[in-house]
């Protein structure tokens, strides 16, 4: 049975839906073929979110958002927690707010 392929048909709901069949190999490696990884847009070297739902596994590429961010706004916004969390410290340690 090693060599057996398994032939599932695709299925359409509005967007193209490809079904297929892997093999799970030694320590869990499973193989995605290229016209799958394709279709999903998962390249060499990705990442991608495996989720365990019940009976089945949901498998999508990560794609981290990309911000824009103004520098001095990231500064200030890091110097206040920061300086938020030293008080909180300092009232955990001291059982009172002392200044910063």
């Amino acid at each position: 049975m090693s060599n057996f392929i398994y032939k599932v048909a695709p299925v359409k709901y509005g967007e193209t839906l490809v079904k297929t069949v892997l093999k799970v190999r030694k320590k869990g490696v499973i193989i995605l073929p290229k016209k799958l990884r394709e279709l999903v847009g998962i390249n060499e070297g990705e990442y991608v979110i495996v989720e365990a739902e019940k009976d089945k596994l949901i498998m999508r590429p990560l794609k981290p958002k990309i911000v824009d961010i103004d520098l001095e706004i990231l500064e200030k916004l890091l110097s206040e927690e920061s300086s938020l969390e030293r008080r909180r410290f300092k009232r955990l340690l001291y059982g009172k707010e002392t200044g910063s």
